[in-house]
């Protein structure tokens, strides 16, 4: 019992440290704007939901790398997810071909806890051609050749331009 103490003691002691890390905001356009956020069998508005509340987890996510009380405002300006859907019998199913890749258009700042912009560009076009030429790693999730479009070029593009 004690040694769960301990352990509990040293949590709590060290979590603070690892709750301030960056964060991330991101900004919507109008969804019916985007090229491809088509949903096969389920509401249109439901499904807008899913993909903005994925893509805000997985920038959350990522933006735990930066240093603390740094800031990343992503704006998604357009959105092709991987697929498309296609009428299968009685219902619509997005199926996924690798002449269907995933794109996405953003514009992005990444400014310091003084507010100063380290990095800014517009108009940034992510697309993965060979998408599904690569090893798909983990389980099987929502969005997976969007999420991991986004992590590549936070990886290629953001985490180098921290001092």
């Amino acid at each position: 019992m004690n040694s769960v103490k301990t352990i509990v003691m040293a949590m709590c002691i060290a979590l603070p440290a690892f709750a301030h890390a960056g964060e991330s905001v991101v900004k919507w356009q109008d969804f019916k704007d985007y090229r491809d956020v088509r949903a096969s069998n389920q509401a249109k508005s439901s499904y807008h939901k899913q993909i903005a509340t994925q893509f805000e987890k997985h920038l959350s996510k990522l933006a735990e790398q930066l240093p603390k009380e740094y800031k990343l405002s992503v704006e998604i300006t357009d959105i092709d997810l991987a697929g498309d859907v296609r009428y299968g019998g009685m219902d619509e199913i997005r199926v996924v071909k690798p002449i269907y890749f995933p794109r996405l258009k953003l514009n992005y700042s990444l400014t310091d806890k003084e507010g100063s912009v380290i990095s800014e560009a517009n108009d940034v076009e992510l697309k993965d051609m060979g998408f599904m030429d690569k090893i798909k790693m983990g389980r099987d999730e929502s969005f997976y050749y969007e999420k991991r479009l986004i992590t590549e070029w936070f990886g290629e593009q953001i985490l180098p331009n921290l001092d």
